[in-house]
């Protein structure tokens, strides 16, 4: 292992600066910022070029998601080890989601960043959210529920929607964990195909600076550098809130497991610069499955984890929950005791479950939150309509941190974590090139 990742860290370091993928796509997002800017009707046009890169990577998440899971279930062969990692896995993702939905209240109540507004809910377009608000209506929780199970096998698969791709995963795992020496082949069939939709991955995310460049452009040309001023204080906030949850909670429980939060957000640096230019954290799900291999993650844990994180584990997505809701009050002058906060919280906890890293989710996590919270105007959504992508951004850096380190901690607590792999790679970061690579992980 260690030759094999010295080999990787000279090759990276002979490549010339223009072709590493993280200056690529950060030249990319400056070029975006300035077209959007400068020339905002020419950016508009560009949104196809990021729209293409998300659809691309969409296209792959679902059975990327089927062969990973399924392989890590099956390859355990003990299925009360695949239960208890898993309930393992969703009790680590409820305390730590439960404590970023406390900080975002804390923060909320601490630095008041809607007071002051004195905005009147009936001055403002509802017309603007009507959308958000009846699809958060349609999304009840009994609703939201039933939608788990697919009209079909196939048609899961065919959606893309994560939780009904995870079910079937899940079943399909088990089912062939069942089978014992007759399962074998089934498995060593669908980890053969992981490594084709590996393979696709690699290729597509070759052009994730066109697909950044797109993405940032429309977002400068349509909402305006501009709209940020007018809400700096819940943007500043949010982002501050995010940061010290990163650095501070999950930096002590890397600290913890071993290893350092600043190291690790260097090392899978290509990603966030990604979900920086898309707004959307499933755009890296594949490179992150293989990353965390690569760090030394146990191949099946990683398989559970990560996919089950990205519906389960949505850290900066909670603390925009609690922080915008609480930002609502304050800037329409409703009062909201403890006990409604405490409320909110647990309202939160259960419809934050299911919101996949798309951009846009959490803009409609909210909504369904305020639905059921009818203190708050559900109307005064129209006051972040103008500036939650540039607060979607923050959420899915966030939430991609979160997932990879749970990663980390899950297969520390089950003694399948390599030690020695974790502490060479990432003192020698790899290039996401040879990350991606098939067998890279496992060399």
């Amino acid at each position: 292992m260690p030759q094999t990742s010295v080999a990787a860290a000279t090759r990276a370091a002979r490549t010339p600066w223009y072709r590493i993928l993280y200056i690529q796509v950060l030249i990319a997002i400056a070029i975006g910022i300035v077209l959007g800017h400068f020339w905002p009707d020419v950016a508009k046009q560009m949104k196809p070029l990021g729209d293409a890169f998300i659809a691309l990577i969409k296209m792959m998440i679902a059975p990327i998601i089927f062969c990973t899971v399924v392989h890590g279930i099956s390859s355990m062969g003990d299925l009360r080890r695949v239960g208890r990692v898993g309930i393992k896995t969703l009790v680590y993702f409820e305390v730590v989601s439960t404590l970023a939905l406390g900080i975002g209240l804390i923060v909320g109540e601490l630095l008041q960043p809607g007071a002051g507004f004195n905005i009147d809910p009936a001055s403002l377009d509802a017309n603007s959210v009507a959308t958000y608000v009846t699809r958060a209506k349609q999304d009840g929780i009994v609703a939201h529920l039933m939608a788990i199970i697919p009209d079909s096998y196939f048609g899961a698969l065919a959606k893309g929607d994560l939780l009904q791709v995870l079910l079937v995963s899940i079943l399909s795992g088990f089912a062939i964990a069942a089978l014992g020496e007759r399962g074998k082949p089934i498995a060593s069939a669908i980890d053969q195909a992981a490594k084709v939709f590996f393979g696709v991955i690699r290729m597509v995310v070759r052009v994730a600076p066109i697909g950044a460049f797109g993405a940032m452009a429309f977002t400068i040309g349509a909402y305006g550098i501009g709209s940020l001023s007018k809400l700096a204080a819940l943007i500043g906030t949010f982002y501050l809130t995010s940061l010290l949850f990163v650095l501070i909670v999950l930096g002590a429980i890397a600290r913890m497991s071993g290893f350092s939060i600043i190291r690790f957000i260097g090392y899978i640096k290509d990603e966030l610069l990604i979900v920086l230019g898309t707004s959307s954290s499933e755009t890296v799900l594949p490179q992150l499955i293989q990353k965390m291999e690569h760090l030394g993650a146990s191949r099946p844990v990683v398989g559970l984890v990560v996919p089950t994180g990205y519906s389960f584990n949505l850290d900066g997505t909670n603390i925009y929950m609690t922080l915008a809701t609480l930002f609502l009050a304050q800037a329409t002058n409703t009062h909201l005791t403890i006990w409604q906060e405490l409320g909110i919280l647990g309202i939160a906890m259960i419809t934050s479950k299911g919101a996949s890293g798309v951009t846009g989710a959490g803009f409609v996590t909210l909504a369904a939150t305020l639905a059921i919270v009818p203190d708050i105007p559900i109307g005064s959504l129209a006051l972040l309509l103008g500036i939650d992508k540039f607060m979607s951004e923050c959420r899915a850096l966030t939430n991609l941190v979160g997932n990879g380190v749970a990663c980390i901690v899950i297969s520390r607590s089950e003694g399948e974590l390599d030690r020695e792999a974790l502490n060479h790679t990432l003192a020698h970061p790899i290039s996401e090139g040879e990350a991606l690579e098939p067998g890279a992980a496992q060399a």
